[in-house]
């Protein structure tokens, strides 16, 4: 049971983070640079996502150019990785 509550509140944390950055109220680059421990487990590509004017086909492009796996989480990200794609993110 504790588990199962534990993994609820990080689905309601990071919605509510993705309607923030949806929303503009949240920085994509902070998240990615020092991200909180609830974000660890997430994926880089729904992430990016939920920022907007970025839709499959350009996250895709993206992470292909920062040669990130899509299906890699926030912290798997290795710090080449996380800067190669805040730079890129910042352009």
């Amino acid at each position: 049971m504790e588990a199962l509550k534990r993994a609820n509140e990080i689905r309601t944390r990071r919605a509510s983070l993705k309607r923030e950055l949806k929303a503009g109220r949240a920085q994509i680059h902070g998240l990615l640079l020092d991200p909180p421990e609830y974000l660890q487990t997430a994926k880089v590509f729904d992430l990016l996502l939920a920022v907007p004017k970025y839709g499959r086909v350009k996250v895709n492009r993206i992470l292909t150019q920062c040669r990130i796996s899509p299906s890699k989480t926030i912290g798997g990200l290795s710090e080449r990785q996380r800067g190669e794609l805040v730079s890129y993110l910042r352009r």
